[in-house]
């Protein structure tokens, strides 16, 4: 019965896991995008661009962000999903399935020893 209880702990210290390195991604991100949005402005204020060059180079530069960041999280996202794969858990319903059996078996073994 011990088993029972380490396996959801670990489940749930790879989600933790997952999701801290997750956030941690997205933080870097966040950070990369506002120092790249500071470098605009500084970039603006030495080339002498005018406030519309300024927010058509933002403009262009944060689609460029943002498809940089929609590519990240899909490689970030198929890297779990390989990564998962690989670790061969059981799909919910085959432990269920397995459950189910070991409580038959447990009935056949109580019917046994109460035979005796």
């Amino acid at each position: 019965m011990d088993n029972n209880t380490e396996a959801p702990r670990e489940k749930t210290s790879v989600a933790e896991a997952f999701e801290r390195i997750w956030s941690q991604a997205l933080l870097a991100v966040n950070t990369a995008e506002e120092e790249a949005s500071r470098a605009v402005q500084r970039v603006a204020s030495v080339a002498g661009w005018s406030q519309d060059e300024v927010k058509r180079q933002a403009r262009e530069f944060a689609e460029r962000l943002t498809g940089h960041r929609k590519d990240l999280e899909h490689n970030v996202e198929e890297r779990v999903r390989t990564a998962l794969s690989l670790l061969k858990l059981p799909r919910r319903e085959e432990l269920q399935a397995f459950g189910a059996r070991l409580e038959r078996l447990n009935e056949r073994i109580q019917a046994l020893e109460h035979r005796k």
